[in-house]
């Protein structure tokens, strides 16, 4: 049986670790290749349902030219897409288009990547760009959870008066307190029915916490939610809040959003490329909330009319949640109206509701949270129409009476993104202009040119043959950073980002000098120079993971607690030091067995 001698098991692993970081550094080459092509900025247009007809390619050229906007060219199949010479103004033309087209067409600004068809095969792309180096808008929402809970316990009171009514559970009273929850209170014909319908909320809201004393020698019992059960409440409002909102932002066409929560109670929406914040800014801050709800003779609930004040059911029969799908469109008169698709168990309630009623007539109310003249949110609610019953309806049906095309566009866009269930507020809003983005991005390379530049220059004059090979473990470190961005999803490239490239040239400099200087301080004791090598790389190893975990340390507390640019930061300085230690070690010392065994093999030949 044969085995290997040492000699040859221990080639044989410096080979496959020599594989390995080839592999390794080619890789990552791969996912940054796509950054040399940068992708197009189009303007898309697509008929807005089959019976609609795309706008003449000469008709679209001319609205916009006349608007002194450049067509770089303009092709048509299923959509037509238009490419202007000046892409920063792509926005801008959106909002032409719209106006001219906008009611049988939907135009989108959309990015075509450039690379080759190879490289769009291995679903590779170009790092994404935040809104200081690509320009947008920066919204940052307050979520009021505490008006979503008020609106969570008016419900609730309307479920257990259905309740009660509907087993007629008499001697029952329920009140209804901002501050204490929901009261149960029974006379003494009642004590029975308490309990039934005590037990059946906790049945349907089991985060509720019931407190039961004596009034006398009556019960009284008070639900409300627990701090747990809040804390709970409020993490689903937050969650449900992102998932519309992300909803809201893709059905805009902006496919490269940054939404993600701030602190407690907040939300921050980065829309890179967006220069018109008019139309997000009325889609994403909207609190619009549909219900249809049966009108009531007397009692019920006041809600303004198109001719006068109407009584409704509070108790809705369907809401915005029971909507599979909305459409706008124009009615045989041409007048503005949505097409509603409902879920299956919206039908059955529309179903089971209309076969009841019919000749009687039904609202649908539209709900939104406005601020009261003294700042407070409030709820105001509208019947946008009062239609009589005509036939039993299933699934499908239309809203009609619509004030205007952009009225019935926007409604039917927040009912298939979601409503909210919390009032929203902006607190901060900010656009960055498209050229002042370019101007990052040219300043901030430039920069990183220059100290490039200054280090290559310094570590050749001052190393030599050893500064050579940190060039090139340099330029491996650079390539292996922007394939590590572009390869994972999420990490977005700002300004601060492009500072923590820099940095990352310093610090994988440090490593090399670190690791030099003992290469040095060997030579100066008469080591040969292979042998300098082997120990100058090992001893300065646990100097060089010190350092860079104490730094990794830092970059990781402020991608916890950092948003925007100083979360952009800390993520390329986190990789920075993943790619510098692997860099400026293993990399280099590769790079240096080769080089002076090379020599060492070609001296003894010759």
């Amino acid at each position: 049986m044969f085995t290997k001698s040492p000699n040859a098991q221990a080639a044989w692993q410096v080979r496959f670790k020599r594989i390995c970081v080839v592999a390794v550094i080619l890789l990552l080459a791969v996912c940054a290749l796509p950054n040399l092509y940068q992708n197009k900025t189009l303007l898309s247009i697509r008929p807005l349902t089959n019976e609609h007809t795309l706008p003449n390619n000469d008709l679209v050229k001319q609205v916009l030219e006349q608007h002194h906007f450049k067509v770089a060219y303009i092709d048509s199949s299923n959509t037509t897409t238009v490419e202007l010479t000046q892409q920063t103004e792509s926005a801008a033309a959106q909002q032409l288009l719209a106006q001219s087209f906008g009611e049988r067409a939907s135009i989108t600004v959309i990015e075509q990547a450039t690379a080759p068809l190879w490289l769009q095969k291995l679903s590779l792309s170009p790092i994404k760009l935040g809104l200081d180096l690509n320009g947008g808008v920066l919204f940052v929402l307050k979520v009021d959870t505490n008006k979503a809970l008020e609106k969570r316990m008016e419900n609730i009171a309307l479920e257990a008066q259905a309740i009660r009514v509907k087993d007629k559970l008499h001697g029952v009273r329920i009140e209804q307190n901002t501050t204490q929850g929901l009261q149960l209170v029974a006379t003494p014909q009642g004590q029975t029915g308490l309990q039934q319908l005590q037990n059946k909320l906790l049945k349907q809201y089991p985060h509720l916490d019931v407190h039961t004393k004596q009034q006398g020698n009556l019960p009284r019992a008070t639900l409300n939610y627990s701090e747990a059960g809040q804390a709970e409440f409020n993490q689903q409002i937050m969650l449900q809040a992102l998932t519309t909102l992300r909803s809201r932002i893709e059905e805009l066409g902006i496919t490269e959003a940054v939404t993600q929560r701030q602190g407690e109670n907040y939300i921050r929406i980065e829309l890179p490329g967006v220069q018109d914040p008019a139309a997000a800014k009325r889609i994403i801050g909207a609190t619009a909330q549909l219900s249809f709800h049966a009108l009531q003779d007397f009692a019920g609930k006041q809600v303004e009319a198109e001719h006068g004040m109407v009584n409704i059911n509070p108790l809705a029969i369907f809401t915005g949640a029971d909507i599979d799908s909305a459409q706008a469109g124009r009615d045989e008169y041409g007048k503005p109206l949505v097409e509603l698709n409902l879920s299956p168990q919206g039908g059955n309630k529309m179903l089971h509701f209309t076969r009841d009623n019919v000749g009687k007539p039904m609202a649908t109310v539209y709900s939104e949270y406005i601020a009261d003249t003294n700042g407070e949110i409030q709820q105001s609610s509208k019947a946008i129409s009062v239609a009589t019953i005509q036939q039993v309806l299933g699934q499908r049906f239309s809203i009609t009476n619509l004030d205007s095309w952009q009225k019935a566009q926007d409604l039917a866009l927040l009912l298939r993104a979601g409503s909210l269930d919390a009032p929203l507020t902006i607190v901060t809003e900010r656009t960055i202009g498209p050229s002042l983005g370019e101007q990052n991005i040219s300043s901030g390379f430039q920069a990183l040119a220059l100290g490039l530049s200054l280090t290559l220059a310094f570590m050749l004059l001052w190393y030599r043959k050893l500064g050579l090979i940190a060039c090139i473990a340099l330029f491996a470190n650079l390539i292996c950073l922007i394939g590590l961005m572009s390869l994972l999803p999420g990490v977005v490239l700002t300004l601060p980002g492009i500072a923590g490239l820099v940095l990352t040239i310093g610090m994988a400099v440090d490593t090399n000098v670190i690791i030099f200087e003992r290469i040095k301080e060997e030579r100066k004791q008469g080591t040969s120079m292979v042998a300098a090598l082997q120990r100058g790389y090992k001893q300065a190893q646990s100097s060089i993971i010190d350092a860079n975990l104490t730094t990794m340390i830092s970059a990781i507390v402020l991608m916890s607690i950092g948003y925007g640019p100083i979360k952009g930061f800390a993520i390329t300085l986190a990789l920075g030091i993943v790619t510098s230690m692997f860099c400026g070690v293993v990399v280099s010392a590769q790079l240096s067995q080769c080089f002076y065994r090379f020599n060492s093999a070609a001296t003894k030949g010759a």
